[in-house]
């Protein structure tokens, strides 16, 4: 188990690039099963969890190039269908959950799917029926093995169907999308999800051959088209990672400038950190946060009363980055409460932020209050474990602000979603060694 010590309390200076976008890229990969040609995708993110699908491609039999560190061409022309049934993809699979994604490509081309039960952040449930839902009312049959808990979908043909969702689910909604595209007939799908990774599938399907409409919509309408043709595509900069540096920026009075930020795709992001009190400045398409020495007070509604920052579906607040919020409000003037409602075990982290010295109520698992230092103490170094991708960004940006050495423990969760993380903060100033 790998570890990165690090020793807080340095300021940071300079600009930093973000990776490209972790779930765009896991939906964007799965989509080129969909076509024999070849699809060239640029800015994918050198992380774990893309590589772990990079891998389960080319053991289907894709054919995939790679021409930089970034930028791959993948061409699935002779798929090994009979791999899915093996052991070694029950093991692969069920290592990412991202996996589930290729279930809805394969039964919309080759007539069937199958997928063991995915893995992932253990961040509370994270049920699968949405996707299994849409499938069976496209035409499919659905199949689970509880003792392998070994899912699978089958058809001769998909037909056109309206589906009402029953959660707005991203990953859901590019699974039934890209099963949808070659379904004969009018596929309406409502309650969709609209986030801007589901509109860059969305637009690559298109260019691709599909045709959808109502893309950034809840209300997505699919004609089914016969077959699909290769493209390129580049994958948005990750804005969980950009909010990742507005917190680090903050919690370490840092002046950082984030390159080619994309600003249109943003959404809530730089408005919520700003009701945190933190200063953001646009400078074209990059993104300047200037050093807080004199710290940033939280804001109040406008009747005076406590400021509550929680997550809802696009274009609400992401819930990726309530984590990084939460550390950031640990040194603001005033108190935010802290409501997560989409995943009940994501805020079990706090524990390891009330052993640094915040201040943190953890009212029940959706909901935390935290009352901020003003820096007029800092948070103390101290051992911790990563419990998942986000909580462990957010205990690094802690650990980096904090008084002494801190030292994390379980740092493959970081690496999941943050590429050569420690390499990146170096070159900021930061000190941060990573450890066997």
């Amino acid at each position: 188990m790998g570890a990165f010590k690090i020793t807080g309390g340095v300021p940071l200076s300079g600009a930093i690039q973000p990776q490209g976008a972790k779930n765009e890229a896991l939906q964007i990969l799965c989509a080129v099963l969909l076509t024999s040609e070849p699809v060239t995708i640029s800015n994918i993110p050198d992380i774990i969890d893309v590589n772990k699908l990079i891998d389960i491609l080319i053991q289907l039999g894709v054919k995939v190039e790679k021409h930089s560190v970034d930028c791959y061409t993948f061409q699935a022309d002779d798929v090994d269908i009979d791999y899915l049934q093996s052991d070694e993809f029950k093991v692969a699979g069920r290592g990412l959950r991202g996996s589930i994604m290729i279930v809805g490509p394969l039964l919309a081309r080759f007539g069937k799917g199958f997928i063991p039960k995915p893995g992932g952040d253990k961040i509370g449930r994270r049920r699968l029926d949405t996707h299994f839902q849409g499938f069976i009312k496209l035409g499919a049959t659905f199949r689970y093995n509880k003792e392998e808990y070994f899912y699978g979908v089958e058809a001769d043909e998909l037909k056109g169907t309206y589906m009402l969702l029953d959660e707005a689910s991203v990953t859901g909604t590019a699974n039934i999308v890209m099963a949808a595209v070659l379904a004969k007939g009018t596929t309406t799908i409502y309650n969709a999800a609209c986030e801007p990774y589901l509109q860059q599938l969305c637009n690559m399907l298109v260019r691709m051959g599909a045709k959808i409409s109502g893309i950034g919509s809840n209300l997505l309408s699919i004609e089914g088209v016969e077959s699909l043709g290769g493209t390129t595509h580049r994958i948005l900069p990750d804005m969980i990672e950009i909010g990742s540096w507005i917190g680090l920026a903050a919690l370490t009075k840092s002046a950082l400038t984030i390159k080619n930020v994309q600003w249109e795709y943003l959404g809530q992001i730089p408005d919520v950190f700003r009701r945190l009190g933190i200063t953001i400045e646009q400078k074209g398409d990059d993104m300047f946060v200037p050093a807080h020495t004199g710290g940033f007070e939280i804001q109040s509604y406008i009747d005076g009363s406590v400021m509550t920052i929680s997550d809802a579906p696009w274009p609400g607040f992401t819930p990726d980055l309530l984590s990084i919020v939460l550390v950031v409000a640990t040194q603001a003037r005033g108190s935010v409460l802290v409501h997560q409602k989409m995943f009940e075990s994501r805020l079990f982290f706090v524990d390891k932020l009330i052993d640094m010295g915040a201040k943190i109520i953890l009212c029940d698992p959706h909901r935390a209050n935290v009352i901020g230092h003003d820096f007029r103490s800092t948070l103390k170094a101290t051992t911790m474990t990563s419990p998942d991708i986000r909580a462990g960004i957010s205990l690094l940006i802690a650990a980096l602000s904090a008084k002494g050495t801190s030292t994390i423990f379980n740092i493959e969760q970081i690496d999941r979603g943050y590429q050569n993380i420690d390499t990146r903060l170096r070159a900021l100033g930061a000190q941060i060694e990573r450890i066997a």
